[in-house]
């Protein structure tokens, strides 16, 4: 079985609206009141998509902000995955009844 990488949301951003209706970053900055800095970096997958431009992005493109954050909340749990954070964790961290905190 193929081992794909995680799809960033600025993938999907720019693949999936953008470029059916031909954005620029600095047009979709413009239309959402941000710096096209933001757009550049998140298309690039090097910035993640924050409550705040997930509420632009639904008002823009008639979605909801639950779309673009289950997007980034994906990305971010396979990255981790990938990451073998998960695993770690489980070495690190002890229950909360294994500390005797929780009944």
């Amino acid at each position: 079985m193929a081992d794909f990488s995680p799809i960033h949301p600025g993938e999907i951003l720019l693949e999936e609206f953008m470029e059916p209706y031909e954005l620029s970053r600095n047009k979709l900055a413009a239309a959402l009141c941000i710096p096209a800095q933001r757009i550049g970096q998140i298309v690039k997958g090097q910035r993640a998509i924050t409550v705040d431009t997930a509420l632009r992005l639904a008002k823009f493109f008639e979605t909801t902000p639950q779309f673009w954050l289950n997007l980034q909340l994906r990305y971010d749990l396979e990255v981790a995955k990938d990451e073998k954070l998960e695993l770690r964790i489980e070495r690190e961290v002890r229950t909360c009844k294994e500390l005797h905190f929780c009944a």
